[in-house]
């Protein structure tokens, strides 16, 4: 492939940047919380820390699929 024929897409960069904010925005968010989180069993909060862990990656998939392919289903 000839570099004429290759439009690189800007949906990757903006991808990026948005995965950025979102993991960003997710962190602030937990973090507020840290105060009332603190004062829990340290049982309690590994649970509470490790949820909040893997939900911010369920966002991710469907954005990675619009960075590939430009479509969100």
């Amino acid at each position: 492939m000839s570099n004429e024929q290759y439009q690189p897409s800007w949906r990757k960069p903006a991808g990026m940047a948005l995965m950025l904010a979102i993991i960003g925005v997710w962190a602030f968010i937990i973090a507020s919380f840290n105060a009332e989180i603190g004062q829990l069993h340290i049982a309690l909060q590994l649970i509470i820390y490790a949820v909040a862990g893997i939900i911010w990656i369920a966002p991710m998939k469907p954005l990675l699929r619009w960075m590939e392919t430009g479509r969100w289903c």
